[in-house]
């Protein structure tokens, strides 16, 4: 979240990062839970693995651009993390332990992605009052928010 010095940083614990690491794996894999289901398109894939570095702790975050990728990247995680928890509350009970246990990877993912969304608005909302206006894809590549 931004606070008083205009760090961006986005915290995660290590359930969060053990999730997303795990959805990422599948989304590189190539991941398709159901017959005839398709995996992830290759740009998607690419995304994801850009992402995989950053998969250790919390996100700092220095500029809207940079946060909308992340967001992106976490929205395809969470995604076919959503997939498989359906998949597999559909082949076991709910209450099975795999079905709790994919539950569980796309709660901590999803929450991390409540978390970015959050501060998307925070940072659009600093960058519109710094600049008076709109925020455009130049101000969001080029405007910093300083570690």
């Amino acid at each position: 979240m931004l606070d008083e010095e205009k760090k961006v940083i986005v915290h995660c614990n290590f359930e969060e990062i053990t999730a997303l690491k795990a959805g990422a794996r599948q989304v590189l894999g190539g991941y398709a839970p159901d017959h005839g289901a398709i995996a992830a398109p290759p740009e998607e894939r690419q995304r994801v693995a850009a992402l995989m570095p950053r998969l250790s702790g919390d996100f700092s975050v220095t500029t809207l651009a940079e946060q909308r990728s992340l967001l992106h990247g976490v929205s395809i995680i969470v995604e076919i993390l959503r997939v498989e928890m359906e998949s597999t509350v559909a082949a076991h009970h709910p209450a099975h332990e795999v079905a709790v246990s994919a539950y569980f990877d796309f709660a901590h993912a999803f929450s991390v992605q409540t978390r970015l969304y959050e501060v998307s608005s925070e940072m659009e909302a600093l960058v519109e009052l710094v600049t008076g206006g709109p925020v455009t894809d130049e101000l969001a590549r080029d405007f910093a928010f300083p570690d």
